[in-house]
């Protein structure tokens, strides 16, 4: 094994003064950012506010995803504590997803990102033409 590098991933190697922006793969707290920072998650999180949908209403719903990714996703955001899965025993089966409290409490957070992604995505076009014609340039 390379020095540096550790079997398990470990709360405790995460140093407490650099614990909010510890950057290494293992701590718990990049981890975490990386599952809800990914665009599958933040979708669902954001789908599953104040209500309860299926496996296929989150498919039809969230362009572009494959179920695979879907299914993931899901039992990721599960294994987080974020969306709760409900299997009603009837046939055919039926499965519900929802958001945890603690998943309530992330979609908060996200709203906020969305706010100020609204508020500035003008400044942003800006930003970005005046780079690409830039770039144009530079090529």
């Amino acid at each position: 094994m390379e020095e540096g590098t550790s079997k398990e991933p470990s709360h405790s190697e995460c140093t407490e003064d650099a614990f909010q922006w510890d950057t290494r793969e293992d701590c718990d707290v990049r981890q975490i950012l990386d599952r809800i920072g990914d665009k599958w998650s933040l979708l669902v999180i954001a789908l599953l506010d104040n209500r309860v949908l299926r496996f296929t209403e989150l498919k039809k719903t969230i362009d572009g995803i494959s179920q695979r990714m879907l299914t993931v996703t899901l039992r990721q955001l599960e294994r987080d504590g974020l969306v709760r899965r409900t299997v009603h025993p009837v046939v055919p089966p039926r499965v519900d997803y929802e958001l945890t409290p603690l998943g309530v409490t992330l979609h908060d957070t996200i709203q906020a990102l969305v706010s100020w992604t609204e508020k500035h995505q003008n400044e942003i076009a800006t930003a970005r033409a005046t780079y690409d014609s830039r770039d144009a340039v530079v090529r």
